[in-house]
């Protein structure tokens, strides 16, 4: 630990920061110097996460480091076959400290032996420690060659399964191949039904292709087709407006009929199936949006003194008045920053219990990195490709090649099974057994528009680009920075590919409205109120209905007021029965008052309220006549009033002066809920870096001030000793610098600092009073005061060297 701690110790800046982005996890929490940094870097944990991120090719050469009793550049090479990408892998693993030491004598971190499989290289152990006879016959390798060349044709088929890796094989019953190989001590028995492969044989067998066999010094090269970027870009912004429409056809639902909470968290499968077939999506599909609309906290759990539902909250109405393009970056970034993994919805976990939409067994903490994983690697395929370009890019990416063979002018892309392969060499330690979820990755990212014909957009490619951080603009101050903080590159990509806002529609003659395009926010709303919206799309149709006139009446307009409405918003000339059905819904509109009785119904119309009074529909109402133009009821007058409506009236609410309560119908929200938003790389800009690298050093120096101080502050603050002596009480402390004081000497004085950890400094005491010592530092020549309840020891200056 010491060689290695010094080697961190003793390296520049740049090479510190360079380790510190490279495994950015070893600055969490942050060291407090270079030693717990060494201690960090080699802890399991951290060795793990650093080879996770490590390529099919650098693993490959790790495991021949690791085949080699003394490790060294030269002899990797040879086992190898002197690869010229060999260096490099090396350098990898040296800049990240895997390995440390000079090239002609590597070692490696300890912990890489328990964090990587035993099996090295895809190779057995050695025969010694599996069998005495295996060993016996290992250890004579004329015998091994000849009994080799006896081995019948199956039997040698399985002799090379295994040396390709890994080499330890299950069965369930004994064959007759697997029974001559471990009679001929060829193959060993490890365990009931299972056997392994030696070592030297297994380097036997591939003797052909070397001791590391089949290396992967490139990633696969997949064949795609090129694709226009103009259609991809309107294959994905179609994507990203019918995402949007159903989110709020979901959101809308909610509203109408709130879904309750479920006891253990989440909701119901039959509202689920209820809220899907309402949008008219599939159930993934309603179960993706409502997922990613939670995290954009658009959906919020409202409770009341019964029960706990979820509804729209309260910031889904501002959301719904935005533009197109910005209420899709809401969705997308909360989906890049969400832990949810949508595709577990309505299996079952571990305990068979259902996994329903936004319940806790859907949490995933690799979920986001998955995702952002999936698109990065999307992302690296050129826009715009032509034959002329190099096979290998900068980042070792290679460039696509186009089925055509010629020059490309669109963007591309590996198709799923081809992109997966990509991912398992980018990282195979992280790819084992997540397959599925990167593709259902790719599936959401297409199904919320972020790609279009399974190719990356280019705002998309804008989204990703402000999650990272430019070397050049440490502060992030972007050329963008001058619009409205809404206004992102993304959204102003999307923008400008959507078909503008429309401030008009088309009246049909069967009451149908039609808005050729995406509505402006106040058409919107005004069409909410007046229309039924039927069907979605590039053109959204609304049908006007009595009941939505009678809506629209109620909120307070009048029917001058809905003529002049759809006067003006109208290209074609009103057909003549609109206007009819606005005259007649608005003529018995307000014929009949309620109010509080229980509630009292009253017109001015006595043959009306006969009618009512005699309708066999509000028998439950429980009416009777006070005056010929009065009825009254036990009921409130909220279900006075929906129980005439359902019946055809059309009644109208007053207050105690008689006057007519107009206004919009309330909605029922949750409390506000702030969206998830995917985090840039801020952390760790190079000026970030470079300042906690400043902080290592200066911890440096504290832990060799504190090595100075007399022995009683350094047991007090915690510093591992030898021979301890007897910590000082608190009150003994407080008598030496009291006497410091008077005596105006240097002491030594060990504290807690206020994040809880231990120091010492050497100071001269300049006052006590109040509960804190002033004093100056010895070294900084700077005043600072301590609490005296962090005080844990002080020590005369004259006891160094005791």
């Amino acid at each position: 630990m010491t060689d290695f701690a010094e080697q961190i110790r003793a390296l520049p800046d740049e090479a510190l920061a360079a380790l510190l982005r490279l495994r950015p996890d070893l600055l969490v929490p942050t060291p407090s110097d270079t030693y717990s940094l060494a201690v960090r870097a080699q802890s399991k944990v951290s060795v793990a996460r650093a080879l996770d991120g490590m390529d099919q090719f650098t693993l490959e050469i790790l495991d021949g480091l690791r085949l080699l009793p003394a490790p060294s550049l030269s002899e990797v090479l040879a086992l190898a076959n002197n690869h010229p990408g060999v260096p490099d892998a090396v350098g990898r693993l040296r800049s990240r400290f895997l390995i440390h030491g000079d090239l002609a004598e590597l070692d490696l971190v300890p912990a890489i032996e328990e964090v990587c499989s035993p099996f090295v290289a895809g190779l057995g152990r050695p025969a010694a420690r599996l069998d005495p006879e295996v060993a016996e016959l290992m250890s004579d390798p004329a015998k091994m060659r000849r009994t080799l060349l006896s081995a019948p044709p199956q039997a040698r088929a399985v002799l090379d399964r295994l040396a390709e890796g890994p080499p330890v094989g299950t069965m369930s019953t004994t064959t007759e191949a697997v029974a001559w190989l471990l009679e001929h001590h060829l193959l060993a028995e490890v365990a009931e039904g299972m056997v392994e492969l030696p070592r030297e044989l297994g380097l036997l067998l591939r003797r052909e292709l070397g001791p590391l066999g089949r290396l992967h010094p490139d990633p696969p090269a997949p064949a795609t087709v090129a694709k226009e970027q103009s259609t991809v870009d309107r294959a994905g912004a179609g994507q990203a407006m019918s995402a949007v429409r159903h989110t709020e056809d979901l959101l809308e639902a909610l509203a109408a009929e709130a879904a309750p909470v479920l006891r253990g968290g989440g909701l119901g499968v039959l509202p689920w199936r209820r809220l899907a077939k309402t949008a008219a999506v599939s159930e993934q599909d309603a179960a993706l949006f409502l997922e990613t609309a939670y995290a954009a906290g658009l959906i919020g759990e409202l409770e009341s003194s019964t029960e706990t539902v979820f509804a729209p909250a309260a910031g889904y109405d501002q959301w719904r008045s935005a533009p197109v393009a910005q209420r899709w970056a809401r969705l997308a970034n909360a989906w890049l920053a969400m832990s949810r993994q949508v595709s577990l919805a309505g299996q079952r976990d571990e305990r068979d219990r259902p996994m329903t939409v936004l319940s806790p067994q859907l949490e995933r903490a690799s979920a986001p990195a998955v995702r952002l994983a999936t698109l990065r690697e999307l992302a690296a395929w050129p826009a715009a490709p032509t034959a002329s370009s190099k096979s290998l890019t900068e980042n070792g990416a290679r460039t696509p090649k186009t089925i055509s063979g010629s020059e490309s002018i669109g963007g591309t892309a590996p198709n799923a099974d081809e992109l997966i392969e990509l991912l398992r060499w980018r990282a195979p330690r992280r790819m084992r057994g997540r397959e599925e979820s990167y593709r259902e990755a790719l599936r959401e990212a297409a199904t919320l528009g972020l790609t279009g014909l399974d190719v990356m957009t280019t705002y998309t490619r804008a989204l990703l680009t402000s999650l990272t951080v430019v070397e050049e603009d440490p502060l992030g101050l972007r050329p963008e920075g001058v619009r409205p903080p809404e206004q992102t590159p993304t959204v102003v990509a999307l923008t400008e590919l959507l078909p503008p806002p429309v401030d008009h529609v088309l009246v049909q003659a069967d009451l149908t409205v039609v808005v050729p395009g995406p509505a402006e926010p106040a058409l919107a709303g005004e069409l909410e109120l007046v229309a039924e919206h039927e069907s979605g799309g590039g053109a959204s149709v609304y049908r006007v209905t009595p009941a939505s006139v009678r809506r629209a009446l109620d909120a307070g307009y009048s029917a001058h007021d809905l003529h002049a409405l759809f006067a003006r918003r109208a290209k074609t000339t009103v057909p003549q029965g609109l206007t009819y059905l606005i005259d007649d819904v608005a003529r018995t509109h307000g014929g009949l008052r309620t109010g509080a009785a229980g509630a009292y119904l009253r017109s001015d119309d006595e043959g009306l309220i006969a009618a009512a009074l005699a309708d066999r529909s509000l028998t439950d109402l429980q009416l009777r006549r006070l005056a010929p133009t009065v009825l009254v009821t036990p009921y409130t007058p909220g279900r006075l009033l929906a129980s005439l409506r359902e019946a055809g009236y059309a009644p109208v609410p007053e207050d105690a002066s008689g006057a007519a309560v107009l206004t919009k119908p309330r909605v029922r929200r949750a409390p506000a809920r702030a969206g998830l938003e995917p985090q840039p790389d801020l952390d760790l800009t190079p000026v970030r870096v470079l300042g906690l690298v400043e902080e290592l050093r200066r911890g440096d120096v504290r832990m060799r001030v504190a090595r100075r101080a007399p022995a009683e502050v350094r047991a007090a603050a915690g510093h591992p000793m030898s021979s301890l002596t007897a910590v000082q009480a608190h009150s003994q402390a407080l008598s030496v610098l009291q006497q410091a004081v008077r005596d105006k000497v240097k002491v030594w004085v060990g504290y807690v600092d206020a994040h809880g950890s231990a120091a010492s400094r050497l100071v001269r005491p300049v006052s006590i009073g109040a509960g804190y010592l002033r004093a100056e530092d010895d070294r900084t020549q700077m005043l600072h005061t301590f609490a005296l309840h962090r005080i844990t020891a002080a020590a005369p200056a004259d006891n160094l060297g005791k």
